[in-house]
């Protein structure tokens, strides 16, 4: 063991031991060439090539990163003894010892994830993916200097060099099992993906109580890797349902499905204002306890946290209302929050209320009730179940039309097969599965394409693509029902509907045969492709980027609608798309405003200060 007062590498004081473990010590040095505190891990020589290696890969990985929310590194070497890894000392507490305590709000929470995001963007663009997110390697600061961030992410020594040699054999598995993606653990090729999933599941651990992968034996443990897990609000229904999509999103089993760490950064942004600050690192006495502060707990809290807070006011009495939660925090609701909660509902609620009438009204003869009745139901339904009322107004409207009351057997068959792929393209976006009703109503005014810049506003990638070929779908459903022109109009072979109503065989044949036998659907992948590509495009980071990306965007979406109209043109009524060049450039100025407007729709407690920049946008859930 090293003794205390023992200078390594000409110029390293060993002052404190702060760990030890499989990996090595670390200790507390001063630079007596630099006057400053430092880190050291020591590995020493006998110790082996594997923890040479980690010590190696360690230095490799730190090399490449230069950012705040990464303990930084200053320099790798070694003497006859050991190997020494020097970097950045970092004071403060890790996430696994404040989650423990439960000494966080759900605010703070969303403050370490936004932070950890900005980090996981910096690292996989540079080509480094950590491999190994978890509570015990985050770092919540105690006095972070400017620009130094909230929290740092630690612990590169199994990180994978993505663009450098292999450091690891095929079949490999390295980071900790709890917390590890299930293409990881099976020893499948590393992305990105993976560290998303381990910071989602320490967002998760940290917002509930549990880690739900953690079995009580590593038997147990293996079991529940890859396993669906409970969705976030069903263990914390007072958060946002758009912050329980992203992070549900998040621990997809496939990695395809998966959020980018920008995605999941900018939801974080968007619903931090409406989480809880009670309890956690705002209150004096959990800053002594941990360390956190020496002096001023608020003041420096507050340079802590980024971002300013509000003027502070007497609490009000009563609150607003009080929701219980699990033993670690308890979250006070407030009016701002339960708006945010309330109106994504109720908007999905009036969406499939229209949708109702309008097929109550339109596909068949008179509806046993009224159609406004009718639609009040299913809105009122679709509000306070959104999944299970959708489905049922659907499975509902298809059994009347299918009922010999209506006759309308065909009707249903080709409504069933526009509404039936929406739950799987939207499995877990139920406040969504309405939105493509806006594509025919698009189209009945000649601006279909613009429906793809209003997909652009989901908060995932999946969600933009799902939204996009659902849009398309039910658009051509609409066509083919109405037997009106609405982007190329109906597919060769398609018969009216009064030929095939009646019957769900002559509709097979007559209606939907046609279009999924012909290129008629390609558009469908056209839609969500760039509906994908304008969501990564516009951020609203600089008013003239997304400007000048949106318009590259609409022009790129005129020259595919013309593409598809020469490869349509023998198999359609229309050789060129209805409103191709005015719908996509207002799909385009739909997401370029929607970026341009959503800081100022933030309040004060929200905005970003200026040296720590944040893109926020509105964003469909």
């Amino acid at each position: 063991m090293r003794p205390r007062g023992q200078v390594v590498l000409g110029r390293y004081r060993l002052e404190r031991r702060l760990g030890a473990g499989g990996f090595g010590v670390v200790w507390q040095a001063h630079d007596l060439k630099l006057e400053r505190d430092v880190a050291v891990k020591v590995v020493p020589c006998e110790d082996g090539p594997e923890d040479r290696s980690r010590v190696t890969r360690e230095a490799l990985a730190a090399a490449r990163l230069n950012h705040p929310g990464i303990v930084a590194f200053y320099e790798l070497g070694s003497d006859e003894h050991d190997v020494y890894l020097v970097s950045e000392l970092v004071h403060g507490a890790t996430l696994d010892e404040l989650g423990r305590e439960g000494a966080l709000s759900d605010r703070d929470v969303a403050r370490i994830g936004h932070a950890l995001c900005e980090a996981l963007e910096h690292a996989h663009v540079r080509g480094v993916i950590h491999r190994d997110v978890k509570p015990a390697n985050v770092m919540v600061l105690a006095e972070p200097g400017a620009g130094a961030g909230f929290a740092k992410l630690t612990d590169f020594g199994i990180a994978h060099l993505a663009s450098g040699e292999g450091l690891t054999a095929t079949g490999d598995v390295m980071g900790t099992l709890a917390y590890m993606a299930p293409e990881q653990a099976e020893g499948r090729r590393v992305t990105g993906a993976c560290d998303v999933y381990s910071l989602a599941l320490t967002l998760y651990e940290a917002w509930t109580g549990s880690n739900p992968v953690r079995g009580q034996s590593p038997a147990a443990t293996a079991r529940r890797v890859g396993q669906p897990l409970p969705p976030l609000r069903a263990r914390r229904g007072d958060l946002p349902p758009q912050l329980g999509d992203v992070v549900d999103a998040a621990l997809d089993p496939d990695p395809f499905f998966r959020p980018a760490p920008t995605e999941l950064r900018e939801v974080l942004g968007d619903v931090e204002g409406d989480l809880s600050d009670e309890g956690g690192l705002v209150e004096p006495e959990t800053l002594e306890r941990f360390g956190l502060t020496a002096v001023r707990a608020r003041t420096r809290l507050r340079t802590l946290l980024r971002r300013p807070a509000p003027p502070r006011a007497p609490r009000p009495a009563p609150p607003a209302a009080v929701i219980p939660t699990p033993s670690h925090a308890r979250a006070e609701v407030q009016p701002r929050g339960l708006v945010a909660m309330v109106a994504p509902r109720l908007a999905a609620g009036m969406g499939a209320g229209v949708l109702v009438f309008a097929a109550l009204e339109g596909l068949g003869p008179a509806p046993p009730v009224s159609s406004a009745a009718g639609a009040a139901a299913a809105a009122v339904l679709v509000a306070l179940l959104p999944r299970i009322g959708w489905l049922v107004g659907a499975v509902g409207i298809c059994a009347w039309l299918a009922s010999p009351e209506a006759d309308r057997a065909g009707t249903a068959l080709v409504l069933a097969v526009a509404l039936a792929p929406v739950p799987l393209l939207l499995p877990r976006g139920g406040l969504l599965w309405s939105v493509p009703g806006l594509a025919p109503l698009l189209g009945a005014v000649a601006l279909a394409p613009m429906f793809v810049g209003i997909a652009a506003l989901a908060s995932t990638g999946w969600r933009r693509l799902g939204l996009g070929v659902a849009g398309f779908l039910w658009l051509a459903a609409a066509e083919v029902t109405t037997g009106h022109d609405l982007l190329f109009g109906v597919a060769e072979g398609t018969l009216e509907r009064g030929d095939w109503e009646t019957s769900a065989g002559a509709a097979a044949g007559d209606a939907v045969l046609p279009l999924l036998s012909s290129p008629a659907l390609a558009p469908a992948a056209v839609w969500a492709g760039f509906a994908v590509v304008l969501g990564l495009a516009v951020r609203g980071r600089w008013a003239a980027l997304d400007l000048l990306l949106g318009a590259a965007w609409v022009v790129g979406l005129v020259v595919a609608h013309g593409a598809l109209g020469d490869l349509l043109a023998a198999t359609t009524e229309l050789e060129q798309a209805r409103g191709a060049v005015a719908g996509a450039a207002l799909g385009g100025l739909v997401a370029v405003t929607a970026a341009a407007i959503a800081p100022p729709l933030k309040d004060s407690a929200r905005k970003p200060n200026p040296s720590h920049p944040v893109s926020s946008k509105t964003a469909l859930p």
